[in-house]
């Protein structure tokens, strides 16, 4: 445990933050857009079929293919780690107590849950033309259950640093600091 409350000290270091920050937004939005595969993301989707997998790995045409499996297991796996710093770092910074450190490490099941579906993502690109219908619903089961979990995660964090600035700025009227 010790281990683990080391790592969410070190995830809430402002350094970290503003370069997990800066990594996750630069792989949002500009070097994720700008791959050529010929097609939306599938790990951007909220979910998917089997009809809808083999129609977006056919628009990915065979270099598609290719960049986007090379970019699952490079790229795609700097962005969950980068995410999972941020977010762990948030928590753990605006936690309302000492106790509660442990919030902290909720984030790491998004980015783990985000590693396996790079590896199913994988999986499909490179299982084309013949792609097992098994194999789309657990890729599109771990995707949805990601964004919901990183949904999760967002918003907690989000609630916490407005609750934590709040109560300081609500302190600062008050005469005093929390």
């Amino acid at each position: 445990m010790r281990r683990m409350r080391e790592w969410c000290e070190f995830a809430s270091r402002i350094s970290v933050l503003a370069a997990s920050l800066i990594t996750a937004s630069v792989l949002l939005v500009l070097v994720f857009p700008a791959l050529p595969i010929n097609g939306e993301l599938l790990d951007a989707k909220t979910g998917y079929s089997h009809s809808d997998v083999v129609g977006l790995l056919e628009s990915y045409g065979e270099q598609g293919r290719k960049v986007y499996a090379r970019s699952s297991l490079t790229l795609d796996t700097l962005l969950p780690v980068s995410y999972t710093l941020l977010l762990a770092g948030l928590i753990y910074r605006f936690r309302p107590s000492d106790g509660l450190w442990w919030l902290a490490l909720l984030p790491a099941a998004a980015g783990v849950l985000d590693l396996f579906e790079n590896v199913h993502v994988v999986l499909l690109l490179n299982s084309y033309p013949d792609v097992p219908a098994g194999l789309v619903a657990r890729s599109s089961s771990l995707t949805w259950l990601k964004q919901h979990v990183l949904s999760i995660c967002v918003m907690g964090a989000a609630t916490l640093a407005s609750v934590s600035v709040s109560m300081r700025v609500a302190g600062r009227f008050r005469g005093k600091t929390l």
